[in-house]
């Protein structure tokens, strides 16, 4: 890990999949369902750490084979996806270790929460709302077809401004190439993670300040 980042720091954003919960399970199990049932062959459930993150679209374009990345397969892969994991999204997705014993600490020291993740915005909130109902939670925003989807900073931005505080002030914890790449563009803190669905290659690579091998590492990097 990185030595302790030298910012005033006023309020931690994190990503939600692969940062606060483990979904990934849920998520391939979901998506392996709808392929199987358009006829095509399920993935791996680790295939999807590389699969997930950059939003439903791209998710369904990768898991598609190559030839059928295009209308009516996408369409249908999105709809059938929307539909499976709306009725499966909470079967084995679970905290991180440590999460808890974070957010506590972090509210404790009168920090502002918040979370930026590229899920749809409903889904974002009712799961926020369901696994972390705890905590006060400053700002939470999922993608909306009005805001380009991470790495673009403007979700982050959004919220900064939501908040009246500076870019800087911000830690962003998060677990791929696309939050440190979001974290950048936006001015804040790139801090990576290194329990959820990318390697610490990936992230140091992305230009994260430092890696966090557990939740409460992250309070190393504060005053």
């Amino acid at each position: 890990m990185a030595e302790r980042v030298l910012v005033e720091t006023k309020a931690v954003l994190f990503d939600l999949d692969g940062t606060l919960l483990d979904t990934l399970s849920d998520l391939a199990d979901a998506m392996n369902a709808v392929l199987e049932e358009m006829g095509f062959p399920a993935h791996p459930v680790d295939a999807y750490r590389y699969f997930v993150g950059d939003g439903l679209e791209v998710l369904a374009h990768r898991v598609l084979p190559q030839m059928c990345r295009k209308h009516p397969f996408l369409s249908h892969c999105i709809e059938g996806m929307k539909a499976r994991y709306h009725d499966h999204w909470a079967d084995k997705t679970k905290l991180y270790p440590g999460i808890s014993d974070l957010l506590n600490e972090l509210s404790r020291r009168h920090l502002s929460l918040t979370v930026l993740s590229n899920k749809p915005d409903d889904f974002t909130r009712l799961m926020v709302n369901h696994f972390l109902p705890h905590w006060r939670w400053s700002q939470v925003r999922g993608a909306h077809p009005d805001v380009p989807k991470k790495p673009d900073p403007r979700g982050a931005l959004l919220i900064a401004e939501q908040l009246a505080l500076a870019p800087q002030n911000f830690l962003y914890l998060g677990d791929t190439n696309t939050d440190m790449q979001t974290a950048r563009a936006a001015g804040m803190c790139p801090i990576g993670v290194s329990w959820g669905f990318r390697t610490v290659k990936e992230l140091d690579e992305s230009g994260a300040s430092a890696v966090l091998h557990h939740p409460l590492d992250l309070l190393k990097l504060l005053p």
